[in-house]
Formats: C-alpha cells, structure tokens, sequence
C-alpha cells in the first residue's frame, strides 16, 4: 500500500499533531515499511494455526475457594433503617 506525503499530514492533522513537512517525510517512509511487513504478514496463510488468547503458555494461579472471614451481616445491618430476613429494605423506585 503507497501512502503518500499528503496523507501522512492529514492523518497528524486529524490526531491533532503539529508535524513540519520534514518529519512528515520521515514519517511516511517509516509508515511505508511498516504497511510493507503488514502486507507480508497479510500473504502468510493461517488456515490451520489456532487463535490463541495469550501468546505465553501460562495460566492463572487461583486462589482456593474458602471462606476467610466471619459473617458480620448482623453487625452491618444494625445501621440499616429497615432489614427483612437479612436483606435491605430500600423503597420502591420503579413504578
């Protein structure tokens, strides 16, 4: 994909970047190489290759599933203006 001087402007203009003609032409061959190994990576067939959710083969050390504190409920809802079998009373707001 050719990009042009032009472009390369515009697109700093849109992401509201200040960029001097010299830089843009910097720029536009740096793009360029890039969009060239793109368009590499764009010929390559991956018909049979998985996708994969993380590149490292890792997975995630889990915490065991028990309990680590007492029940305060009680205690927390002794400030609550009205409690029903464990359960805040709050009014009715959808009609």
């Amino acid at each position: 994909m050719a990009l042009e001087h032009a472009e390369v402007l515009r697109a700093a203009h849109l992401a509201r970047l200040d960029l001097s003609d010299k830089d843009a032409a910097k720029y536009l061959d740096d793009i360029g190489q890039i969009l060239d190994m793109v368009d590499q990576l764009q010929k390559l067939d991956t018909t049979d290759v998985a996708p994969l959710a993380h590149p490292m083969d890792a997975t995630q050390r889990l915490r065991a599933d028990e309990v680590t504190e007492k029940d305060q409920r009680d205690h927390y809802q002794q400030c609550a203006p009205q409690v029903e079998n464990g359960l805040y009373l709050v009014p009715r707001v959808v009609e």
